[in-house]
């Protein structure tokens, strides 16, 4: 008989940005160190199908499953905190629901019947997460957004009904708010957190577990007496969570206060005894001050918002803490170096250079003239997607092809050292259309890549739709560079490494996104190394 899944819903209010993400994989994280099979799912009220297409500048990176779906960022938390890799099931948007549902009408899959919010949109969404969630002990299910928000509600419907239909005995509803502080009266104020849990009973929830997010550490038992009075949560299901140096502190902070013990509880699971020891090394280093320091400069084209790299910014950070390595880690205005407003000098600064994925047309020559520097000055390199295509130009360009470019700089021009794809050319303008997430890449023997790898097959997630023109490819070796990573089955260029360089490293794939907290990727530990020997 198969296993029957339990099921956590995380719902946030108050403000945006509270931390329902961490919270969940936290949970997850808790759960699994004590054996516990678990799944997570994010539902995201956008009208978008998938995250492909959300500006990073407000919401941040799009992170990408090895199955090829674009999602939002919390995936790649997910995976971080769990080290267990997630698949499209786990990305669910409004637009895709609606997409469907609107296709099954058409194709009169309703007997005619009137199709509404509920039940047919409502059951929809039932049947994405309880898809997801079969094979699983436990399924946590994040609501994205607020409540009261207009677009959120037909998931919170949604949720309220299956807790019905499962049995309240197999679900656990987890609420985060906000306990602003009055600086001024020196007072915790609740009243915000009581309207929110008002607004969720009178959506037919009522919360088990409450996480209050707080600016500052306090005891003080009053608040959590009067948060039990207005909410009905009692008294030892209410964490008061602060900020915390680390985000990979927050499931110790939340066993702390016994959450974990209490969702066992009302999901009448058995309690083992957790096994977190190599995720408490992990946070003493993470604190540590070590007598290293390394300083990194990320050529970036999106300055306002650190999400946009988030996964690039926690692998260098992993890596250098195993490496008892403090990493400052710098933004450098890719479209100030363009416009010569920056001085490239200043790039001897740095114990290494990084250059990140991105699109479009903005700030591409200030990519590559980085890159250029880095080559001639032997710094560091690690090119990520993009930057393995900015780099192999830059090397072209050094070594006297002054005019080697790529097929979003000059589309016109018969020395694109980069171009688009076969199977991509017309379809630059829609959505989902990339070559998305793993390929197989077969790594040359005796190469710096070899050996950080310790292999010669590796699988990486990708995301992309240009490629190195195989028109240019033999003269890769005189411009300095070595092909050592190629797709066996397409003969794509994979990995680019420098010749007669200290590291200069470039990946069409995203090795970020394969990256863990304790057990960072090889080419950044390798990156992080080389900028240590420096």
């Amino acid at each position: 008989m198969p296993k029957k899944t339990k099921y956590i819903f995380v719902t946030g209010g108050v403000i945006s940005g509270l931390g329902k993400g961490i919270t969940a994989a936290s949970i997850a994280k808790l759960l699994k160190s004590r054996g516990i099979s678990v799944n997570l799912q994010k539902c995201d009220p956008y009208l978008n199908m998938d995250a492909g297409l959300l500006n990073p500048r407000e919401h941040g990176e799009c992170f990408v499953t090895f199955d090829g779906a674009e999602t939002d960022l919390d995936l790649g938390h997910y995976e971080r905190f769990i080290d267990q890799e997630l698949d499209h099931k786990s990305s669910l948007m409004s637009g895709k629901v609606l997409y469907n549902l609107i296709q099954d009408e058409r194709a009169g899959k309703f007997d005619g019947d009137d199709v509404q919010i509920i039940p047919h949109l409502t059951n929809a969404i039932q049947d994405y997460i309880t898809k997801a969630g079969k094979g699983f002990d436990v399924h946590i299910v994040e609501i994205g957004g607020t409540v009261g928000d207009y677009e959120s509600l037909s998931f919170i419907e949604a949720i309220r009904e299956l807790g019905i239909k499962l049995g309240l005995e197999n679900c656990v509803y987890i609420h985060v708010v906000y306990l602003p502080f009055i600086n001024t009266s020196k007072e915790i104020k609740t009243k915000p957190a009581q309207n929110s849990i008002r607004d969720l009973r009178g959506l037919g929830i009522q919360p088990n577990i409450l996480i209050c997010r707080s600016e500052d550490k306090f005891k003080n038992h009053r608040i959590i007496q009067k948060i039990n009075l207005f909410s009905g949560v009692a008294q030892e299901r209410i964490a008061i969570v602060p900020n915390a140096k680390s985000i990979y502190q927050i499931p110790l902070l939340l066993k702390e206060f016994g959450i974990d013990k209490q969702v066992l509880n009302l999901l009448g699971l058995k309690e083992t005894k957790p096994d977190l020891r190599q995720w408490e090394e992990m946070i003493v280093l993470a604190n540590k001050k070590f007598q290293r320091k390394i300083k990194v400069g990320i050529i970036a084209k999106y300055l306002d918002n650190a999400d946009t790299y988030l996964s690039v910014f926690e692998a260098l950070r992993s890596a250098a803490l195993w490496n008892n390595t403090n990493i400052e880690i710098c933004w450098v205005d890719a479209a100030g170096i363009e416009a010569g407003n920056y001085d490239l000098e200043k790039l001897k600064s740095f114990d290494g250079i990084l250059v990140p994925g991105g699109f479009g047309t903005s700030a591409l020559e200030g990519k590559i003239q980085a890159a250029q520097y880095a080559l001639k000055n032997n710094i560091p390199y690690l090119g990520l997607c993009l930057g393995l295509q900015m780099g192999v130009i830059a090397a072209a360009r050094n070594a006297g092809l002054k005019k080697a470019t790529s097929f979003e700089i000059d589309p016109k021009s018969n020395e694109q050292i980069i171009i688009t794809m076969e199977d991509q050319r017309g379809k630059e303008l829609t959505g989902g259309t990339m070559r998305l997430g793993n390929y197989e890449c077969k790594i040359s023997k005796d190469t710096l890549v070899s050996k950080l790898y310790k292999t010669n097959r590796v699988i990486e997630r990708h995301r992309h739709r240009g490629e190195c023109n195989p028109k240019f490819t033999s003269s890769f070796q005189k411009w300095g560079l070595r092909i050592c990573g190629i797709n066996p089955q397409s003969k794509l260029v994979e990995i680019v490494e420098g010749v007669d360089h200290k590291f200069f490293v470039g990946t069409q794939f995203h090795p970020e996104f394969k990256s863990r907290p304790t057990r960072p990727h090889p080419l950044f530990v390798g990156f992080i190394k080389s900028m240590i020997d420096k």
